[in-house]
């Protein structure tokens, strides 16, 4: 699948669209297509830095940007490669710290599909082995590898020796690719595991911890989950960790959400069950408060959309997009939202994502829903999450876009009464709202 990626540089663009002519892969899992194509490519993948590999339904991407800030503290660098972007596709690809700049980024995506003729690579495939060439050419200390979808069949898992490897949290999601019971996306998520690599993993119910542990043993690897070894809670606003080496108390991270604290704990023991890289306790604390990754709860405050609500409003931005990702998000703001705050969400959300699942952990919020949609991709008629919202006591209504949504908020709200605005339900929704904001990352 293509993303609809796009690019202000016409280098880039043209490559991108020599890649979507290819009508490739079609969504079809599997590593023969990307073993083929890295084959071509002189085997890069084999000559990464340490490869931090990270699977998991939600949640990865922030380990991900936890082990970043955990690494760069510590005064080594980073490569990482994360999926999919939000504004500009160069945010797949990070050098040393720094975004590919676009030269480098389309001379390395025509360099694939130079010599792609015959395997008819995905897009993800191209951008994976672009990726791995850039790294492989790249001086760093590290690299840290997000799994696209699933794991075992999932084009980074070609990396034969991973200096550690972690899975976040487990749910529903991409079933048509993974399966409908949450068993078999574990299985599927496991399958990144290598031998002699450990496996970092949470806390799984028994069904699943199962299916992880078997996984890990077929592969020789040594599976760690959390409350074995090593271990985390948070009590006392601090994030307390220990494992073998001894306790740790931790600043809680900068990313809102109380789930955050977990993935950071992840971060934290993939970081101390490794030996490639020498991280201090210090560096460790200051990844909490150094760590960055945009659309997941992430407060805008300024910029155009921001500008459209009376001052003093709140607007945030997630990209959850499953139930899992929902029950998080719901639970901060059911916190953090007082009585005299309005609450909005407005929500869009791709086709193939679980619409009633999304919308059953605000039920009772008392929020007001505002559905739109998600512009360039599949997604759920507006007017049929407004009724679904309403089926839930929910009150709702339809907009053409965030930005519609965000005027009508504006014009509605009382004197004194400041609205609290969560835009979410797609990160293909979150990076057109960034887009238009003018804050992309960075």
């Amino acid at each position: 699948m293509a993303d609809h990626a796009r690019s202000s540089d016409p280098a880039v663009q043209a490559q991108l669209d020599r890649l979507a002519a290819l009508s490739p892969g079609a969504d079809t899992l599997g590593l023969g297509r990307i073993a083929a194509l890295l084959e071509r490519l002189d085997h890069p993948e084999r000559r990464l830095p340490p490869v931090f590999h990270v699977a998991g339904t939600n949640g990865k991407g922030s380990v991900c940007a936890f082990l970043r800030a955990g690494i760069e503290a510590a005064g080594f660098t980073a490569h990482v490669y994360t999926s999919p972007h939000l504004v500009r596709f160069n945010e797949r690809i990070r050098l040393a710290g720094r975004l590919i700049d676009d030269a480098a980024l389309a001379a390395l995506l025509g360099e694939v599909l130079d010599v792609a003729d015959g395997i008819a690579p995905s897009f993800f495939e191209v951008t994976t082995a672009a990726a791995f060439l850039a790294f492989a050419r790249t001086p760093a200390d590290a690299c840290i590898v997000e799994v696209g979808l699933g794991g075992r069949l999932d084009a980074t898992n070609v990396i034969e020796a991973p200096l550690v490897c972690g899975i976040a949290q487990l749910g529903l999601d991409h079933q048509a690719f993974l399966g409908d019971r949450i068993e078999q996306i574990a299985a599927e998520k496991a399958g990144i595991a290598k031998r002699g690599a450990p496996l970092l993993t949470f806390h799984y119910p028994r069904a699943v911890a199962d299916h992880v542990g078997q996984a890990a043993s077929k592969a020789r690897a040594r599976w760690l989950p959390k409350g074995s070894v090593w271990d985390a809670a948070v009590y006392q606003r601090r994030l307390h960790y220990r494992d073998v080496e001894g306790k740790l108390e931790l600043p809680l991270p900068r990313l809102p959400g109380a789930h955050q604290a977990m993935n950071a704990a992840l971060a934290v023991a993939m970081l101390r069950h490794q030996q490639a890289l020498a991280i201090p306790v210090a560096a460790l604390r200051a990844a909490m408060g150094w760590v960055q990754w945009p659309a997941r709860l992430q407060r805008l405050e300024n910029g155009p959309l921001v500008a459209l609500l009376p001052a003093g409003s709140q607007l945030w931005l997630d990209g959850g997009h499953n139930p899992a990702a929902a029950r998080a998000v719901a639970d901060h703001f059911r916190g953090a939202v007082t009585m005299d705050r309005p609450f909005h969400l407005i929500l869009g959300l791709l086709a193939n994502k679980d619409m009633d699942g999304v919308l059953a952990p605000f039920e009772g919020s008392g929020g007001r829903i505002h559905a739109v949609p998600v512009d360039d991709h599949a997604h759920h008629d507006p007017a049929a999450i407004a009724a679904a919202a309403r089926a839930r006591g929910l009150t709702a209504t339809v907009a053409d876009d965030a930005e519609a949504a965000l005027r009508a908020i504006a014009l509605g709200a009382r004197p004194g009464e400041l609205p609290i605005v969560l835009i979410a339900g797609s990160l293909y929704l979150a990076g057109a709202v960034l887009d238009r904001n003018e804050t992309p990352p960075d």
